[in-house]
């Protein structure tokens, strides 16, 4: 089948040949054109999700609130770090560790009355206190620490009173 056309212009190509590949070219270009057209619907279905009814102005609303909500939750995160912080310094300063000792002073009135207790904050700085029960009555002394060590001198229920709480365990 060769085309008049064709022959005028001095080509004798039959028609077909020309006709094939401009019919695979039309159902390539129809396949790109079915697949851009389920991209553009996805990318469609993710906008509309992502808007869920909203519009434009108030998208920017909301976006801008977001920010806002932000630069609060930074704040209050500073914040609240500084408080934590002070908090750890304060307590460095608190009483943490304890050592506790009784023991009965003078071999007479049993049950162990008398008692040894010290006091320390992280440092090993506190006091130590100490009661002394007997028959005429009870006595109590109380002893500065400094650094783990006392100026004055420590009685044995003292000085483990005063080692216990130096390795108290939390």
């Amino acid at each position: 089948m060769n085309s008049n056309l064709l022959g005028q212009l001095g080509l004798n190509i039959d028609i077909a040949f020309i006709l094939i590949p401009i019919i695979l070219l039309i159902i390539v270009l129809l396949i790109l054109l079915i697949m851009q057209s389920n991209r553009i619907k996805s990318i469609e279905n993710q906008i509309s999700r992502f808007m869920k009814g909203k519009e434009a102005a108030s998208l920017e609303e909301e976006i801008v609130a977001l920010f806002e909500d932000n630069k609060f939750i930074k704040k209050a995160t500073e914040k609240n770090q500084k408080d934590i912080d002070d908090l750890y310094e304060r307590l460095a300063s608190c009483f943490q560790k304890v050592g506790i000792i009784k023991y009965d002073a003078f071999n007479q009135m049993g049950g162990q009355l008398s008692y040894s207790i010290a006091l320390l904050d992280e440092n090993n700085n506190g006091f130590l206190l100490n009661s002394v029960h007997s028959t005429e009555g009870c006595y109590s002394y109380s002893k500065e620490i400094r650094n783990g060590k006392c100026k004055l001198e420590l009685g044995d229920e003292e000085q483990m009173a005063l080692n216990e709480a130096i390795d108290y365990q939390n």
